[in-house]
């Protein structure tokens, strides 16, 4: 029976629940939704394993003394599932991020310092597991954004995790299982290329075949994640980095051979001269250990508008 729980979380201070839930990558429209942000509530589908929840978060605190109100609808909400719920919606919205000492590393950068004024309490968010964060840049690779998001909602319709909660229908991302066992040529029906559904079954199969999955690289360092990730047919070191940032929360990825990042970094720093990758990745020691948030947070400005990008 499908019931609703209420709680809370509390994120470190600061933390703009607008800046962060609101980024494009939640607020835009999707046929076939997983998440979304819209007149101040963030809604996401979580696969709690027995039975999806839908979350609904809104904040209820300041960006310096935050507190964000969570509303869970679903069925078997017991402590346990609320917990679980508790926890995915902290990694997914960054929760646990300590900001200050990157705001202090930046104080001196005239360009980055500024956006920090811009985007203050600005946390990064996360892919909801290392598995969704590489099968998603797969499908990525080399198509437009807009064709991309497509392909991942048919992906989402035909092998993700379903719920209708008040309505309407929600979708989490497919488990590694439904994918491993779809042919190249079911995926093919999904506008994948032959190459991209041989490489999204590998990752689906290797994510079924450790014990703990793609997570186990959590365990690993920087350079260790990164050598079994690109050990991956279809994974490069520029998705291994996007998976250090986004799927790790790593400190210092950096996902240098980034078109847009080089172009950003050289618009800002160079007067929009060009700039190599090697350029670039030397240019970027100045932000470690904290590149993660330096490259989040110039992409956050980029994304609104509030810097030029070329």
């Amino acid at each position: 029976m499908e019931t609703t729980v209420e709680t809370a979380i509390f994120p470190v201070a600061p933390y703009d629940f607008e800046l962060t839930a609101g980024q494009p990558n939640y607020s835009r429209e999707q046929e076939y939704k997983t998440e979304s942000y819209a007149d101040g509530t963030y809604r996401r589908l979580l696969d709690l394993g027995d039975a999806p929840a839908l979350a609904s978060v809104s904040s209820a605190g300041s960006v310096d003394a935050p507190r964000l109100a969570v509303r869970l609808t679903g069925a078997g909400l017991d402590e346990a599932a609320v917990s679980k719920a508790k926890r995915q919606l902290s990694w997914l919205l960054g929760c646990d991020q300590e900001l200050r000492p990157f705001y202090d590393a930046v104080a001196g950068d005239a360009v980055l310092s500024d956006v920090v004024k811009q985007f203050y309490g600005y946390h990064n968010t996360r892919s909801a597991s290392v598995f969704e964060a590489l099968v998603q840049a797969v499908m990525g690779q080399q198509i437009a954004t807009a064709v991309a998001r497509i392909v991942r909602s048919l992906m989402v319709q035909h092998y993700g995790v379903h719920a209708t909660i008040d309505g309407q229908d929600w979708h989490d991302f497919p488990r590694p299982e439904s994918l491993a066992a779809a042919s190249v040529e079911d995926l093919r029906q999904l506008k994948l290329s032959v190459r991209k559904s041989e490489y999204i079954q590998g990752i689906a199969q290797t994510a079924l075949d450790a014990p703990e999955g793609l997570e186990e690289l959590h365990e690993l360092s920087d350079d260790e994640a990164v050598a079994r990730l690109v050990a991956l047919r279809g994974v490069g070191r520029w998705t291994a980095q996007w998976a250090l940032v986004r799927a790790l929360a790593r400190d210092d990825g950096f996902p240098v051979g980034d078109l847009a990042l080089r172009r950003t970094v050289a618009s800002l720093y160079f007067d929009g001269a060009e700039i190599t990758d090697e350029q670039l990745l030397d240019f970027s020691e100045r932000w470690s250990p904290w590149r993660s948030l330096a490259t989040s947070y110039l992409f956050a400005a980029l994304r609104t508008g509030r810097i030029a990008g070329s």
